[in-house]
């Protein structure tokens, strides 16, 4: 079952938002599959327990005005400075439909080429581009380091686990995480 986060129809516009957000709201915007665009609000708080709990790959359940929309989180909008939530985009999905997107790779463990040989831990991609049900992408995908022993030592992507239903749109030998040696000084120095 999908997370809800409550928004209301949004009347304040352009310069008035500054108000908005004084009073602990953020300005949004509802688009997506068979609906037009729709000026909301939500709380600023409920806000950032959806971008913990659900992040920008999980469906949620976006409230207005009693009627429920399957939406992503699409993009936040940050102050350069101080890192405060500007505004958001929910894009409604259709259920039914598969959608590609990006999901972020989580880097688990520690890798005993590291750690045993003193080699380097190169990741080489920090998401990968999926393509699923909405219900059925995931809002992260686990790499499991403990596998790269060695100085050499790789990850595939067709070594990472994705359900079934999820099909990865990235060449599957192309390689995620390898553990390189260091260079000496002689080998810095060329």
């Amino acid at each position: 079952m999908a997370m809800e986060l409550g928004a209301q129809v949004r009347t304040k516009l352009g310069r008035a938002v500054k108000a908005l957000r004084k009073e602990g709201m953020v300005p949004a915007e509802l688009y997506g599959h068979g609906i037009k665009n729709e000026h909301v609000e939500v709380s600023l708080k409920d806000l950032r327990n959806a971008l913990r709990r659900a992040g920008e790959t999980s469906i949620i359940d976006l409230v207005v005005a009693g009627k429920k929309y399957p939406v992503f989180i699409h993009d936040v909008m940050r102050n350069p400075i101080t890192d405060a939530i500007q505004s958001v985009d929910f894009y409604s999905v259709r259920m039914d439909q598969k959608m590609r997107i990006k999901v972020p790779l989580v880097f688990v463990g520690e890798a005993p080429g590291v750690k045993e040989k003193s080699g380097i831990l190169v990741k080489s991609l920090s998401e990968i581009e999926v393509e699923a049900l909405p219900a059925d992408i995931p809002q992260a995908i686990e790499v499991d380091i403990k596998t790269l022993a060695d100085i050499g030592s790789t990850i595939a992507v067709s070594a990472l686990p994705v359900s079934s239903n999820v099909r990865v749109l990235v060449d599957p030998s192309f390689v995620v995480a390898t553990i390189t040696a260091r260079m000496t000084e002689e080998q810095e120095a060329a």
